[in-house]
């Protein structure tokens, strides 16, 4: 029992000594483990004695080069009978210029360009140029003026565009016999005038159906002042859908309408209406080395149904760098008063309209060679029906000219061209043209027409600066029908001109140009004489 009691008071006793710990002290835990982190060893990369064995296979890298066609300077420009055409500005990379000179032959020259717009929401261009010459023949005058604006709108997905432009080249019939007769001015003045208006709508995002399309209509008012009125409205609307990669289908629909109509003549005037209506539907497959185009043309000329060919194709040789062509087309050439002064400006009014059909069977072939050159042949036969030849009007004083119909007549024609293109820093361009006409029966020649045409031209940047230009127009002599209705033929004419740009600095530029540098005084329509040698030259202003 004691022992009992003095263990219970030993319990107590410890207890009581515990709940009396110094607090005042920092307690603290030590925690002890037998886990050691540590680094793994790096493995380290041997590398072989011996060289990895060599790839001799040839890889076949096959490049496409694109053909560095950037500077075209042959165009086909329309023929004057009198000087050729003075160089317009060359483009130094300003929005707006002003270009202006004097020559001989008493030639004022100016031309002006001048933009307005970012390009991202609108673009509005305006341009003119004025030119004028007073030859050594009496009459041998003419004057050059044009003035047109053109802009365009952008939509999201759309672009509206249109222009007007206003033209007036002012001729004198100078082509009589100036010891038999002597002509005021007045009397012998060929004054044409045009002011066209032409407005489009078209997508510039493929919409959701994948249609292209691009509805267009341009106006003209063509007048001979107190001589002729002429309207021309053409309505275009194509169209163009994309079957995948290779296959496109188009439909192009064109009315061309004319209302044509004379004045102060005796004893009536002439009323003329001319109409061409035609739909052109085709399918085109495109590939890397063919391309096919297949389709038909009905046209109503004029209420007169006919069906036109419209099929062409281009394949490449594999492994060559030429191409192959051929084609069957037919299409029909508007001969209002308009297009016809285009080719011919003294030509007196007309009676009667009839536009000519041609159907052209043609071969040939196109290369590319050392990278800068192109070249190009080809071989056609040619079907007209109602082709109109210029005739001098020897009923009269043989000053203006009338036409001749031909009903059926062929061309045989070869064409060849040649160019070398080095980027924008040289470039050459030329081209020659056969032309041979047969089965002629209205006409005992085809009168004023060129048998033998050569034409080049050549721009050099000499320096950075320097810009040198040549051109040259050959051709041989056609036929003209005398006043005793005999045939006899014109000598051929050569036409070389030069010049030269020279740019200051950034806003001033000088320029020379020297026209006809033979003095061939030839003759591209009887009896009209073209000037000699002449010179321009004169500054540009950049802005």
């Amino acid at each position: 029992m004691i022992r009992y009691i003095l263990f219970t008071a030993l319990v107590f006793g410890s207890n009581i000594l515990l709940a009396q710990r110094d607090t005042t002290k920092k307690q603290s835990i030590d925690i002890t483990s037998s886990y050691k982190p540590v680094l793994r060893s790096v493995v380290k990369i041997n590398f072989a004695g011996s060289q990895l064995n060599a790839d001799t296979s040839r890889p076949a890298l096959n490049y496409n080069i694109p053909s560095q066609n950037l500077f075209y300077a042959y165009r086909p420009v329309s023929l004057k009978p009198l000087a050729l055409e003075q160089d317009t500005s060359l483009y130094l990379g300003n929005r707006n210029f002003v270009k202006a000179g004097i020559g001989n032959y008493n030639t004022p020259f100016a031309s002006v360009g001048l933009s307005i717009g970012d390009g991202k929401t609108s673009l509005v261009n305006l341009i003119g140029d004025y030119i004028q010459s007073k030859g050594k023949i009496k009459n041998q005058d003419y004057s050059l003026l044009n003035v047109k604006a053109a802009g365009s709108y952008f939509l999201p997905k759309q672009e509206l565009y249109g222009s007007v432009g206003i033209s007036s080249s002012l001729y004198y019939l100078y082509g009589y016999d100036h010891n038999l007769y002597d002509f005021k001015k007045e009397n012998v003045r060929q004054q044409l005038q045009n002011v066209s208006i032409k407005a489009g709508f078209k997508n510039t995002v493929q919409n959701e159906l994948g249609i292209n399309y691009d509805p267009n209509v341009d106006i003209s008012f063509f007048s001979s002042k107190d001589k002729v009125s002429e309207t021309n409205i053409i309505f275009k609307l194509p169209l163009e859908k994309a079957f995948g990669d290779d296959f496109t289908f188009k439909a192009d629909f064109t009315a061309d309408i004319t209302s044509y109509s004379t004045k102060n003549y005796v004893p009536s005037n002439a009323k003329i209406n001319n109409n061409i209506i035609q739909v052109t539907p085709s399918l085109n497959y495109k590939t890397d080395i063919l391309k096919l185009h297949a389709g038909v043309t009905p046209t109503w000329n004029n209420d007169k149904f006919e069906l036109l060919p419209d099929v062409f194709a281009e394949a490449q040789v594999p492994n060559k760098t030429f191409a192959v062509q051929a084609g069957l087309i037919g299409s029909y050439i508007k001969n209002n008063y308009k297009n016809l002064t285009d080719i011919n400006p003294y030509l007196a009014p007309v009676f009667t309209q009839l536009n000519t059909k041609q159907i052209e069977v043609y071969g040939g072939l196109k290369a590319s060679v050392a990278k800068h050159f192109n070249l190009s042949a080809k071989a056609a036969v040619l079907r007209y029906t109602d082709l109109p030849f210029f005739i001098n009007d020897t009923a009269l004083d043989n000053k203006s000219f009338v036409l001749s119909n031909e009903k059926k007549a062929t061309n045989f024609r070869i064409h060849g061209d040649i160019g070398y293109i080095n980027q924008d820093k040289f470039s050459f361009t030329g081209g020659i043209t056969f032309n041979g006409y047969t089965s002629i029966t209205d006409n005992a020649r085809a009168w004023h027409t060129l048998p033998v045409e050569i034409k080049s031209s050549l721009r050099w940047w000499a320096y950075k600066s320097v810009l040198i230009k040549a051109d040259a127009y050959i051709f041989d002599g056609s036929n003209y029908l005398t006043k005793a209705n005999v045939g006899k033929p014109l000598t051929g004419g050569t036409d070389i001109s030069a010049g030269a740009e020279i740019k200051i600095n950034k806003q001033f530029s000088i320029w020379a140009d020297v026209n006809n540098i033979l003095n061939d005084k030839y003759e591209r329509w009887h009896n009209y004489e073209v000037y000699g040698t002449s010179f321009l030259g004169g500054i540009i202003v950049h802005f």
